[in-house]
């Protein structure tokens, strides 16, 4: 028999009423926003975090009173009054490269690491992921996250998309772009981090269950982890915490969801006695190529400019990736006796989530020495990380995410040159983005799985799971 998951807390949380947990969960989640002010006051910023380069430009020509959020801006610099084609042009690209990263490259590169009977159901549920947080993040998301308001939580002007007009503008302030381009970017990123977390779990989750979970967990952990680092007023921006590109609000909160809720779902069936071969590595190495490839819009597009930071960017991307890919390679080889197509490929991509907190702040040399650690500790978090503590991270979404996002946001503080970004790193500032990062998105993410259990249920039946979820949830297989 599969033990049950969390069956004491459920035991007490299954007599209480449905819509009072929805409360408790909006009412936890606003908490842990909004209830520690003190800690906004423990630095003075050291130089914006990357979407505090999102000083979003006036909505009406510049001869008519700016917004009061803009205000500070349009006293300083006199705010375009149009798009800037070229920085335009690249956002677009950029904002196709990252959904690429999505659709098809995270669908595949996990679709191959499944067993057979699972390969369609682990593509359909990346696929509605997709579509399920598009919607979330027009409705509520976008507003919550990268609007101003509080330094834990955005306004509600934009709810619905209410105010986005089609001469709005945003980005940086003197070459912006329309705000419509920059939901979009933004959204991608929305997107690929939720997807991210369904490896944690693969091979069996209920499909119902992930459609909420999807929408419950991009608006309740996403989206307050994002405003945090990347709005302006957002309280570790304001500290100066150093996160360009999602570090810690893409892989941090995404690798340790995953973590949460391979424990809190269990085991797969089998699990450390039954081999579990992948169906084709082909798949992944092909996603993995496509993350790589698409992981140049994710860095270089943060930069929200066609300008020589973006340049930079997608320079250390490509050193770090590919030093990342060789560490792992290198120690697979000394331990195991040869090389692998899996082991490389989960080093290039370690390496291109470790660099991603750091793309904007370093030069090349850092991206190096970030990369080759990258590759060792994704290596042992993958491995030895996962035997010792003998949880089922299917897709080492907590080996390789959280702990490449972890050691290159702390490393970030090391590296960080001021000629590349125009800040000064801190160990101890990125420490504190990380920790405030991964306990949040823990307590959070279990709250979203108790209320998804208790509204659905979680975990298909036993015999669902031996059939496989191509059949049970979708009625389909692969001959």
């Amino acid at each position: 028999m599969r033990p049950p998951a969390f069956s004491p807390l459920l035991t007490v949380l299954s007599k209480l009423p449905p819509l009072f947990l929805l409360r408790w969960l909006v009412s936890l989640s606003l908490f842990l926003s909004v209830g520690t002010p003190a800690l906004a006051q423990y630095s003075d910023t050291v130089g914006l975090a990357p979407g505090a380069m999102i000083a979003q430009a006036s909505e009406v020509p510049p001869a008519e009173p700016a917004p009061p959020a803009l205000a500070v801006v349009a006293e300083k610099v006199p705010l375009p009054a149009h798009a800037d084609g070229a920085n335009t042009a690249w956002m677009l690209t950029s904002s196709t490269l990252v959904l690429l990263m999505t659709l098809p490259g995270v669908a595949l590169f996990y679709a191959g690491m499944v067993r057979k009977k699972n390969v369609l159901s682990t593509m359909t549920q990346v696929f509605a992921v997709a579509a399920v947080v598009t919607l979330t993040w027009m409705a509520l998301g976008y507003t919550l996250a990268l609007r101003p308001g509080s330094a834990f939580v955005g306004g509600m002007d934009r709810l619905l998309l209410h105010g986005l007009s089609l001469d709005g503008l945003a980005g940086v302030s003197e070459a912006p772009i329309p705000e419509t381009v920059y939901f979009m970017f933004q959204l991608t990123f929305a997107i690929i981090t939720t997807a991210l977390v369904v490896g944690a779990f693969a091979e069996r989750m209920r499909f119902s269950a992930l459609l909420l979970f999807a929408a419950l967990w991009s608006l309740a952990v996403y989206a307050p982890v994002a405003h945090w680092v990347w709005e302006p007023d957002g309280w570790l921006a304001r500290m100066g915490v150093l996160d360009y590109a999602g570090g810690t609000v893409v892989h941090v909160n995404a690798g340790v969801a995953g973590l949460v809720a391979a424990i809190l779902i269990g085991k797969r069936l089998g699990y450390g006695s039954e081999p579990m071969m992948p169906h084709s590595l082909a798949f992944s190495v092909v996603g993995a190529a496509l993350l790589w490839v698409g992981w140049f819009g994710f860095n270089a597009g943060s930069a929200l400019a066609a300008d020589s930071r973006a340049g930079m960017a997608m320079l250390v991307t490509q050193v770090a990736s590919a030093a990342a890919a060789m560490s792992w390679m290198v120690v697979e080889w000394v331990v195991r006796g040869r090389p692998s197509a899996l082991g490389i490929i989960s080093g290039a991509v370690g390496g291109l989530v470790a660099v991603t907190p750091a793309s904007g702040f370093v030069e090349p040399s850092g991206a190096f020495f970030i990369g080759i650690a990258g590759g060792l500790t994704c290596y042992v978090g993958a491995t030895a990380l996962k035997r010792v503590f003998g949880y089922d991270d299917s897709l080492d979404v907590f080996g390789i995410h959280a702990v490449g996002g972890i050691v290159g946001a702390l490393m970030t503080g090391v590296f960080a040159s001021p000629a590349i970004g125009g800040a000064h790193g801190s160990v101890l500032k990125q420490l504190l983005g990380v920790s405030a990062t991964a306990l949040f998105s823990a307590v959070a993410t279990a709250a979203v799985l108790v209320v998804v259990s208790l509204l659905v249920g979680l975990r298909v039946e036993e015999d669902e799971e031996r059939d496989g979820l191509d059949i049970s949830q979708h009625g389909e297989h692969l001959e």
